[in-house]
């Protein structure tokens, strides 16, 4: 990987650290760039939004790490003047822990102030992350329904603590790359 930017080829990989290259799966099967179709769902009152995003995953950090970038609305879409507050422009950086048997996830927005953590693992069928909002409300992120060149991604809060689920934001993606 050669590019213009020393930092940009320092973080990335060409793939999975050998290390650990089975239990790197988990995320590494992302690796590459999806169109996604969003629904954002406002928690009071239930007022939806929908858009066209993109995301685009890939090996950092000597491979030992997958990393994202999630933006909504797409770039292509991004026609006003300036961000409004529902865009999101993110990313996730997610690392395998053997001493939890689990991943660590730490999800951004800079442009929004934002920072979420989680804890990730394969259940069953689907890879689900469990943290929290900044007020406390507990979140779970879910990757389901997962195909090489598809998936459903759906974003929950738990305004009871865990007792019901409310979704937020839920993702149709399909691969471009």
């Amino acid at each position: 990987m050669k590019s213009d930017y020393p930092m940009l080829e320092a973080l990335g990989a060409e793939g999975p650290a050998a290390v650990q290259a089975e239990k790197l799966r988990l995320y590494g099967q992302f690796v590459g760039s999806w169109r996604v179709d969003i629904t954002f769902t406002e928690p009071k009152g239930g007022t939806t939004r929908e858009t066209e995003g993109e995301w685009h995953f890939g090996w950092t950090l000597g491979g030992h790490a997958v990393q994202d970038v999630w933006i909504a609305p797409a770039r292509h879409l991004r026609r006003s003047a300036g961000p409004e507050a529902w865009w999101r422009y993110g990313s996730t950086l997610r690392w395998y822990s053997p001493v939890l048997d689990a991943w660590h996830i730490a999800w951004f927005d800079p442009g929004r102030s934002i920072e979420l953590r989680q804890i990730g693992r394969a259940v069953g069928d689907e890879i689900v992350q469990m943290g929290e909002e900044p007020d406390g409300l507990p979140t779970r992120w879910r990757f389901f329904e997962i195909e090489p060149r598809s998936f459903h991604w759906l974003g929950e809060i738990s305004p009871d603590r865990g007792q019901h689920w409310s979704p937020v934001t839920e993702m149709r993606a399909t691969r471009t790359a």
